[in-house]
């Protein structure tokens, strides 16, 4: 084993929206995990693999902390708790543009027997009101160990990739000597259908109603590859390129939901289905061709065998 060089799985946590897949995202260097301004858009630990010259960190983006009764905010809650159980190092990740509630005091509660592992990172820095010295102030009163002077606290913008050296330096630091666990060029260990379903449903969820997102997840039924016609040679396109087919289900709560997500005369669900394309052709070394359609499948947030083949993995 090469002595110094360091490996650890590192839990990022944070309250909805903080910008935990968004920095995940930068320091990899690659779409790891889907983004956008809907609360709760992450609901599984998704991993992205950091190599840099001193080793290799093991970023785990889990769902936002959030407290209600509701079957799937506990599932989700759950998949932080065991992620923070689990990991080398946490990253608690803060919003420098909201202030602590009720929820930022629960975090701190459940990190305060890990905060010997623990590193805090102020995001959104380069928000209009940013409050870095309110944050810091809600840390030395909760997680005083992180706030410190010099310590465990560092200020960041992940959206301007400001600060980011300067935090990976801090959880190399922090971080045990050992061989890495993924090969160098590994930037997620996620499953190709996995990828495909997250992708879809990012584009699923921009401009749908605020409580519409949350009532769906995307299902990949099929996939294979396919020689396209007039292709030069079988499962290759005319560059060269692998074709891979896909046929994926957007599924909803209420046959009255459907509309909403197909959109007039189908004008929606082509935009989804294009927009999902862009974004899996310059991912993967395929270009992908999607069979996307809608179904319904009543009640599936209070179904527990649903949710725990979405949520546990």
């Amino acid at each position: 084993m090469d002595e110094q060089r360091k490996s650890a799985f590192v839990a990022v946590v944070g309250r909805p929206s903080v910008g935990k897949s968004t920095l995940v995202n930068r320091i990899c260097g690659q779409k790891v995990a889907i983004v956008s301004p809907v609360p709760q858009t992450t609901r599984n630990a998704i991993r992205g693999i950091y190599n840099g010259k001193e080793g290799q960190l093991v970023f785990v983006d889990t769902p936002g902390w959030h407290y209600s009764e509701k079957k799937i905010n506990k599932k989700l809650v759950s998949v932080s708790g065991r992620s923070m159980e689990d990991a080398d190092l946490i990253l608690y990740v803060l919003d420098a543009s909201r202030p602590p509630g009720l929820e930022e005091k629960a975090i701190a509660a459940a990190l305060l027997p890990f905060s010997g592992k623990t590193v805090a990172a102020i995001n959104k820095i380069d928000s209009g009101g940013a409050d870095t010295g309110g944050l810091r102030d809600f840390l030395r009163e909760h997680l005083p160990e992180l706030a410190a002077p010099g310590t465990r606290c560092v200020e960041i913008s992940a959206l301007e990739e400001k600060g980011l050296d300067g935090l990976l330096s801090l959880l190399f630091a922090l971080a045990p000597r050992g061989e890495p666990f993924y090969p160098g060029d590994l930037y997620t260990d996620q499953e190709v259908s996995f990828r495909i379903a997250e992708i879809i449903r990012e584009k699923a969820i921009t401009g749908l109603r605020q409580e519409l997102p949350h009532s769906i997840y995307v299902e990949v039924a099929d996939m294979e590859f396919r020689t396209a016609p007039g292709a030069p040679a079988p499962e290759d396109d005319a560059a060269g390129r692998k074709r891979l087919w896909v046929r994926a289900f957007i599924i909803t709560e209420r046959e009255s939901q459907k509309g909403m997500i197909v959109g007039k005369g189908g004008a929606r669900i082509k935009a989804v289905r294009l927009a999902a394309r862009k974004d899996l052709n310059s991912i993967f070394d395929w270009d992908i061709d999607l069979d996307l359609r809608v179904k319904t499948s009543k009640d599936w947030r209070h179904n527990d065998t649903i949710l725990k083949r979405l949520i546990d993995r």
